[in-house]
């Protein structure tokens, strides 16, 4: 059978259902036998011409966009093309690491499970597929063409979920310098204020324009000529810093440029000192002294930027750090909850379960083994 003669049967057979249901007022039940009858009928020469329509309609999509979003579409693709191309080629699993410092490549051929993960300061790009994550409270989704601007260490629950073999998502990680970008903005003399009352947050969501997406081309590019890294790259970062300034999310970044002056440095410096003294009891009005405010100023600003009070981001970075130690260091279980501040090692399974899905030996034999 033609294609012509199935989209005949196919209006034929709506049209039988209209006519089926203008009848209903007279015969509902003549109505819905009829209506069965034809979706029984033509349901299989319906769904062989599906895929026809489907891509009809994105081709229609396609050409309705104007030139200059045909013309960053395909920049995006380019680039997800060239990505792709790199993970084929690399050796292990994601994140790929690259001979650029700061720079890795994300790769996933399916959906998988949410999992907890520690989230460094940097700009997530995703290239083709989505991605969640959630900071406490808040959930943030990115999907190709965005990116997850991340300001500081963040505990993060996620995964991705739009993934498959033949599309597989596809990332690009690139960390971010703070100095450079302070820098770039005293250099073009960018006000750094922000109208109304800030709202900064440790995260947030941005669209990615031509420009980052050019940028991010340019160090892929450059990681054929691994001796012209240290000349270029550098170069490509101050760019990456000039176009987040200026472009879209430029108030948001101003915002957490912002964080290196007043309430939000001193919050900002509470979290590195919880960082590094993961060991270390806290209380919230010692740390609330230190940053020289009080513990309710403390405790609003600090859980604007992590989503989270102090004591559960304490708690989640030790879980964090005592996953780190056993998988990569191979420190036993009682080891590393004491290590990073557990007098109580049923109390640390208790929790690292609780967080995690499952027990701290379990969990670590089942991350060798895969």
């Amino acid at each position: 059978m033609s294609k012509k003669q199935t989209v005949y049967l196919i209006r034929f057979a709506w049209r039988k259902a209209i006519m089926a249901r203008k009848a209903a007022v007279h015969s509902c039940r003549n109505s819905v036998f009829t209506l069965k009858m034809l979706k029984r009928r033509y349901s299989k020469r319906f769904q062989t011409i599906l895929p026809i329509f489907t891509r009809i309609s994105a081709q229609c999509q396609y050409l309705s966009m104007s030139l200059l979003e045909q013309d960053e579409l395909k920049n995006l693709h380019d680039l997800a093309q060239k990505v792709r191309q790199y993970t084929e080629n690399a050796v292990g699993s994601s994140p790929f690491p690259t001979v650029i410092r700061g720079l890795s490549i994300l790769r996933t051929d399916q959906a998988n499970q949410p999992a907890q993960c520690l989230i460094e300061p940097a700009l997530y790009m995703s290239l083709q597929g989505a991605k969640w994550a959630t900071f406490g409270e808040n959930r943030y989704k990115y999907e190709a063409g965005q990116a997850l601007v991340v300001a500081v260490d963040l505990p993060s629950r996620g995964t991705v979920s739009v993934a498959s073999s033949k599309k597989p998502y596809l990332g690009l990680v690139m960390e971010l310098n703070f100095a450079i970008m302070q820098k770039v903005a005293e250099e073009i003399e960018l006000p750094l204020t922000v109208s109304g009352k800030p709202n900064v947050r440790g995260a947030f969501i941005l669209d990615l324009n031509r420009q980052l997406v050019d940028c991010a081309q340019h160090a892929v590019r450059l990681l054929k000529t691994p001796e012209a890294i240290p000349i270029l790259y550098p170069g490509i970062m101050r760019e990456v810093c000039y176009w987040l300034l200026t472009g879209p999310g430029g108030a948001q970044i101003s915002q957490l440029m912002m964080m290196a002056n007043g309430h939000d440095q001193r919050v900002i410096q509470a979290i590195h000192n919880l960082r590094n003294q993961l060991s270390s009891a806290i209380h919230v009005e010692d740390l609330a002294l230190a940053a020289n405010m009080s513990p309710a100023t403390f405790y609003r600003h600090f859980r604007s930027i992590t989503g989270m009070t102090p004591l559960q981001y304490q708690k989640q970075l030790r879980l964090h750090e005592a996953r780190r130690l056993m998988i990569f260091s191979n420190a036993m279980v009682e080891s590393a909850a004491h290590e990073v501040g557990y007098a109580s090692v049923s109390q640390f399974s208790r929790e690292y379960t609780r967080m995690f899905g499952t027990s701290p030996r379990r969990d670590v034999s089942t991350w060798r083994r895969s």
